[in-house]
């Protein structure tokens, strides 16, 4: 036996001892830190391979964690917005009002919204577009009438849009009447008739659809949904079980494309984040809200105390299920920090890539 073998093995039982002491002092958060995690990474006899992922801290068969991540949201769908609300102090309403008022929605739009069973993020962002398409109805009939009441003709130097011709500009596209969704044409070929005037078609309302893979999310969505008076009978809402890694939607599909506090637990972030590009239309634009690393000395031992020791307690009397909240919040310390993830993003093909750290 060689002498470094020998101070391998030394080196390992050491780690052990100090690993087993430090849970016999309630400090086991403080084990399942980065840096320990590693290290028994280190002298693993089940190295990671490539068959295996990350559930929380534990490598799991990378085919079991979908299941696994199942379970989880499965037992905590029905407490899961009043413990956002609980854990997040409410500060994840202001997380997800940034995140819309990004987004910039605009009349016509169709947006995906992925790993949003329970609909917070959809409704938000429905309402966004309903509120631009009543703006954009009012503004058009305030301008297209003459002082006689009369229908105004359009212009001929008017911009029209072809079916098919998106804008590849997300600016541009806000600010678009059509958004490259309805055409303007008359019966002799393009040309105003003279001393008559053809009116446009109505522009078709824009839509949401909610995808998540765990139907019992799902559910708690659909319900939410039929209890608000305003998004009710709203055919523009729609939710769709499916995989965001094999999303079940044809190429090209939607202007935009939101998730939020779902990417970490998605089996294969790169398929996921290919998928994205491949359903967005040319110019879409892909905005992610996740939680990543805490950069400020101080903060971070604070927020790490609390995520250990104050969440999986707050599950435990709440959702009834400590160990599901054990694993969101192991899960974050697994998730990249915020240039790494951006590189992954523009990796998958996506260009102007950028972030903004929140709180």
């Amino acid at each position: 036996m060689s002498r470094r073998t020998v101070d391998v093995r030394i080196f390992k039982g050491l780690c052990n001892i100090f690993i087993e002491q430090s849970r016999r002092q309630n400090i086991g958060h403080q084990i399942r830190g980065p840096e320990c995690f590693w290290l028994k990474r280190l002298f693993s006899t089940n190295p990671d391979d490539g068959a295996n992922v990350d559930f929380g801290f534990r490598q799991v068969p990378r085919d079991a964690k979908a299941s696994m991540v199942g379970q989880v949201f499965s037992s905590v769908a029905s407490s899961y917005d009043i413990m956002n609300d609980l854990m997040s102090g409410g500060l994840h309403r202001l997380w997800k009002d940034r995140l819309v008022e990004s987004l910039r929605p605009f009349p016509g739009q169709e947006h995906l919204d992925v790993a949003g069973g329970t609909g917070d993020v959809a409704f938000r962002v429905l309402r966004a577009i309903r509120a631009a398409e009543i703006e954009e109805r009012i503004t058009a009939a305030a301008s297209g009438r003459t002082s006689s009441g009369g229908q105004r003709p359009p212009s001929p130097s008017s911009p029209s849009t072809a079916p098919g011709n998106n804008t590849t500009d997300a600016n541009a596209a806000s600010t678009s009447s059509n958004s490259g969704r309805t055409t303007t044409s008359s019966s002799n070929g393009g040309r105003m008739a003279a001393g008559r005037s053809t009116a446009p078609p109505p522009p078709v309302p824009g839509r949401v659809v909610v995808c998540d893979i765990n139907p019992e999310m799902l559910r708690v969505g659909q319900q939410k949904a039929a209890a608000l008076s305003d998004l009710a009978g709203d055919s523009g809402l729609s939710f769709v079980e499916g995989n965001a890694e094999v999303l079940p939607f044809p190429d090209e599909s939607f202007d935009s494309y939101t998730i939020a506090f779902g990417i970490r637990n998605v089996t294969d972030r790169r398929a996921a984040l290919r998928e994205a590009l491949r359903v967005l239309k040319p110019g879409g634009r892909f905005m992610c809200l996740e939680f990543s690393q805490v950069t400020q000395p101080g903060l971070r031992e604070l927020y790490d105390m609390y995520s250990f020791t104050v969440i999986p307690r707050i599950g435990g009397l709440v959702a009834n299920d400590s160990a599901s909240y054990q694993y969101l919040v192991e899960s974050i310390r697994k998730f990249p920090d915020q240039e790494t993830f951006a590189r992954l993003v523009e990796e998958a093909g996506f260009r102007a890539v950028t972030y903004e750290t929140l709180t």
